[in-house]
């Protein structure tokens, strides 16, 4: 990619799927949806409509008290599976707290990944099975941590040439939202990533708000802007486009790979819902606001493009909202299935060996939990008093 097509591709956003279903061509990225087919355009949309289901029950699940909390994810879906199914099992990715479709495409159990929501994990998955780190909840905590584990694979890499590190090389994606690009281990992540070319994709979900803080708050323009500062190429992407999202990162990790350093991926989405479960967006968005997104739902233009292409039928459609059912049920049942969390197992997290202020604290936390007994007289970890 030349310099200039990198600084056009920061300013503009690229877009290959319309919300009206038109494939558009792109001199640079068309090339990387070469080798897709409507098979895998049917799994991009299958991945998003199974993500999607999942985060319903999910939802359904804490606001009938089995979560503590949920983080939707609703409209980020081509953000999430075009990025995903874009890296190689060999890849490692750093998530927040609200990939969920990206963890589908590293093959991340669904019920699993509500442990941490429950309180009975601080993560529900071997990362090193799937390549797929914990779920960060302190902002932009994964950043250091992401581009450390690049420059470890850089020097793992060290007097591969070309042609090896293209076949075989590995490179980091960093997930991160537009609240978190105001945080500082975002701009140090960046310099250190810069300074040693280090083979790390950072990949911004601009969801529009930082909870209730509007993106014109964060960043006067594109975040894509930002990758120039720091040396390195970045580019706006439509993220409600999932075939444009794919091919984008795709170019990304075979720039970082073959070790040209960074990018910068900004995808333009909508947080379609709240925050969290915690949060109440109807107090600082209009619907005005949420109504200009409804077109551009990234399930709805993917299905249009198949049904114009006669790549799907209404069997495909049928099928699919079975198996998201059969999902769905299952990942309830495992969850109801879970233990019920007791806050007194979490004081035995916080250092590695017993501390005489945290065992104090317990002591205070169970006399105080002594004071809701129950007519039976258990005491917050069951046991009889």
């Amino acid at each position: 990619m030349t310099s200039t097509a990198q600084a056009t591709a920061a300013t503009d956003m690229v877009q290959l799927l319309t919300p009206d279903g038109e494939l558009r061509q792109d001199d640079v990225y068309s090339r990387y949806l070469a080798d897709v087919d409507a098979e895998q355009m049917r799994g991009f949309y299958r991945d998003m409509a199974l993500t999607r289901r999942f985060d319903d029950e999910a939802t359904a699940l804490q606001r009938q008290g089995q979560l503590a909390l949920w983080v939707p994810l609703r409209g980020q879906e081509a953000a999430q599976i075009g990025s995903g199914r874009a890296t190689d099992a060999r890849d490692y990715i750093f998530p927040t707290y609200r990939e969920h479709g990206v963890a589908l495409t590293r093959q991340v159990d669904f019920p699993q990944m509500l442990r941490i929501f429950r309180g009975i994990s601080n993560g529900g998955w071997d990362p090193r099975e799937n390549n797929f780190h914990m779920y960060t909840m302190v902002l932009a905590a994964q950043m250091p941590h992401a581009v450390g584990y690049a420059m470890g694979i850089q020097r793992d890499q060290a007097g591969w040439d070309a042609q090896r590190l293209a076949a075989d090389g590995t490179a980091v994606v960093a997930y991160f939202g537009d609240g978190s690009s105001s945080e500082g281990d975002t701009h140090e992540s960046m310099v250190f990533a810069a300074s040693n070319q280090a083979p790390v994709v950072f990949f911004c979900q601009n969801n529009q708000w930082a909870i209730s803080v509007p993106f014109e708050v964060q960043s006067r323009v594109p975040l894509a802007q930002r990758a120039a500062g720091y040396g390195f190429p970045g580019v706006r992407v439509d993220g409600n486009d999932v075939l444009a999202v794919h091919a984008v990162t795709r170019w990304a990790l075979e720039h970082a790979r073959s070790g040209n350093g960074p990018v910068l991926i900004e995808a333009q989405t909508s947080r379609v819902g709240a925050h969290t479960t915690a949060d109440d967006p109807t107090k600082y968005r209009t619907t005005a606001e949420e109504e200009t997104w409804g077109p551009k739902d990234p399930l709805a233009r993917l299905e249009t493009h198949l049904r114009a292409q006669d790549m799907v039928d209404d069997d495909f459609f049928v099928q699919l909202a079975a198996d998201g059912d059969e999902m769905a049920a299952r990942v309830r049942r495992e969850a109801l299935a879970f233990p019920a969390p007791t806050l007194a197992q979490s004081f035995a997290n916080v250092y590695a060996e017993a501390h005489p202020l945290i065992r104090e604290e317990l002591e205070f936390h169970l006399q105080y939990e002594a004071g809701f007994a129950d007519a039976t007289g258990t005491d917050e970890q069951g046991d009889a008093r």
